[in-house]
């Protein structure tokens, strides 16, 4: 099934896995994959980190799950790395196991780059070449907040229109503010661009969590920081998870108010918080899934 064929059908909901580096790992996702699965996920994606044996976990892990038949899978590409040769190989190689659904990313730039040589530019270079290679559905990142990298935002917004255009749909990074995402979507429709943009979510749910959100270019805003320091007052580390949880689900709930094509959620290998939030959200009781 193709992730544009299911965002054209309603509203989706997925989940995003990283590939295990230990037999510990694995044991952990196995898990979590388990537990999710049976909240029948329109589709789920796996990351790429970058390297030849990251690569080869991402290729494992989608045809395995693609292979079982209970869920759709997306694999991550990234530029970084790789050249056009390479990269039209690993594209065939996907097609050839069935696997239809790619987002083509950037990649992280290492703290050397001349170490690491690299055809593509940008992401809409990979978009281009897996148009060529074939009819894939292709997913491609979208940053309410601009990229880190962009000189600005009018900027980060006209490459982004730029890559939405020949791509199917965009899954955002984690974000706090319906606001963000909003404005995200009409600046894009500004630009011409009216093609789902799916908002990806990832709770808070300690205090220590929030630097390390900002390092990845998602600083959580204040009032939402007070309120988890307010939690911790009360409560400690339960209260803040609670209180992250919580959160979570009202920015989710407001999304889909607002007409969002659907939740993606940055699960981190662990299906916990992703199924209180689900439960809330869909399960008993819930109105929001049809």
């Amino acid at each position: 099934m193709r992730i544009d064929q299911l965002l054209a059908a309603g509203p989706t909901r997925s989940f995003e896995f990283f590939p295990p580096k230990s037999d510990e790992e694995s044991l952990t996702l196995a898990a979590t994959l388990h537990e999710l699965e049976t909240l029948a996920p329109s589709f789920v994606s796996v990351t790429y980190r970058g390297g030849r044996e990251s690569r080869q976990r991402t290729f494992d892990l989608v045809t395995e799950i693609e292979r079982d038949g209970h869920l759709v899978s997306m694999a991550h590409l990234i530029c970084v790395g790789h050249g056009r040769h390479e990269m039209r190989e690993i594209l065939t190689n996907y097609l050839e196991a069935g696997i239809v659904n790619v987002m083509a990313l950037g990649g992280d730039i290492p703290d050397d780059p001349s170490l690491v040589s690299s055809e593509f530019s940008h992401a809409i270079d990979l978009v281009e070449l897996a148009r060529e290679v074939g009819d894939f559905s292709i997913g491609v990142a979208a940053h309410p907040l601009g990229h880190p990298r962009s000189p600005d935002l009018a900027s980060d917004r006209r490459h982004l229109a730029a890559k939405l255009r020949l791509a199917d749909f965009a899954v955002t990074q984690f974000f706090f503010d319906l606001e963000d995402w909003t404005r995200l979507v009409a600046d894009l429709a500004d630009l011409g661009v009216t093609k789902p943009v799916l908002p990806g979510i990832m709770p808070v749910t300690t205090l220590k969590g929030v630097a390390g959100m900002a390092r990845m270019g998602a600083a959580v805003p204040a009032p939402l920081v007070a309120r988890l320091e307010a939690a911790d007052a009360a409560g400690g580390a339960a209260r803040v998870r609670a209180e992250g949880v919580l959160a979570a689900r009202e920015l989710c709930e407001q999304l889909l108010d607002a007409g969002a094509p659907g939740l993606h959620f940055f699960t981190l290998n662990r299906s916990t918080a992703t199924r209180e939030i689900h439960e809330a959200l869909y399960g008993p009781g819930g109105v929001r899934w049809p």
